[in-house]
């Protein structure tokens, strides 16, 4: 059965103070949005971004990276539910489940994506992401019995008791493309912000009689990017861990904090990568090479 994707990227991200999408700054070379798609990569159906504000450079920038990738336009951005349902003619009759992703949370392991999936093949009709979270701040809050899911609140809606809920949600769900897409139509706005969350779902999944679940990730990989401020921590996270990830796989590094790798480097083992290396797009490392500082 696949699993298809669609890729939230509508979004303008105001708090960059960019003329250009938020999603189009880079993490190591590649556009944000690419290292979300690189997390569901292993997923076998049809992969869709939905965009908007500067949607003709993200849609360029989208087929530049991923020759499959299906775009469509979000005109008006009335909520993530509504972002969901610019893909249905995508997805009519595609049968299968569907993840939705956020262009901008490029850190959603794959792993995580296939604890998703198993808790589908145990019988949940519908999974949200969560975790838990260190300052829970102004996340959505998960109502929740144990792994069942009962209703996700957002900050601005949230009773003083929910806020203080530490298990926050992500916005990461899956379910069956159909439920998923008729659900996501069903969403009303009547809340504080008057959009149309997708978070809605699972009180309205509930309704129906649907089984709603709740899988965990370490909140890590919920980092999403809206400032500077979180493009340079994301940053800074890619390179830890590409840096952990090439001493790991035999590649010696004296100073490993003065190595920059890009989002596609690859090194071969025995490698030796000196001080104050940058590496471009592109680039491979051969078994026992050595790169020396410039």
């Amino acid at each position: 059965m696949p699993t298809h994707l669609i890729l939230l990227a509508a979004g303008a991200g105001t708090r960059m103070l960019s003329e250009r999408a938020k999603v189009l700054h880079e993490i190591a070379g590649a556009p944000i949005f690419a290292h979300a798609l690189a997390s569901a990569a292993h997923l076998d159906g049809k992969r869709i971004i939905v965009t908007g504000h500067d949607g003709e450079a993200v849609r360029k920038a989208a087929h530049d990276f991923d020759e499959r990738l299906i775009c469509v336009d979000q005109i008006r951005q009335l909520g993530t539910a509504h972002a969901v349902t610019m893909a249905a003619d995508a997805l009519k009759d595609a049968g299968g489940d569907t993840v939705m992703l956020y262009g901008d949370t490029p850190f959603i392991r794959p792993e995580t994506l296939d604890a998703m999936r198993d808790a589908r093949a145990a019988g949940a009709d519908i999974v949200f992401l969560g975790f838990e979270a260190a300052d829970p701040a102004r996340y959505g809050r998960m109502v929740a019995d144990g792994d069942t899911l009962l209703k996700i609140v957002e900050w601005k809606d949230a009773t003083t008791p929910e806020r203080a809920i530490t298990l926050c949600n992500s916005g990461v769900v899956m379910a069956e493309t159909g439920t998923l897409l008729d659900l996501a139509a069903a969403v009303g706005n009547d809340n504080a912000a008057g959009e149309h969350y997708l978070t809605d779902i699972a009180a309205l999944g509930r309704e129906k009689g649907l089984t709603v679940k709740v899988v965990t990730c370490d909140e890590a990989e919920t980092l999403g990017i809206n400032t500077r401020a979180d493009l340079a921590a994301a940053e800074a996270v890619f390179q830890a861990r590409k840096r952990a990830e090439a001493l790991e796989n035999g590649v010696t590094m004296p100073a490993p904090d003065t190595v920059w790798f890009a989002f596609d480097t690859e090194i071969g083992r025995d490698a030796v990568i000196e001080p104050n290396v940058v590496f471009g797009p592109g680039a491979t490392v051969e078994t026992a090479a050595t790169i020396r500082a410039f």
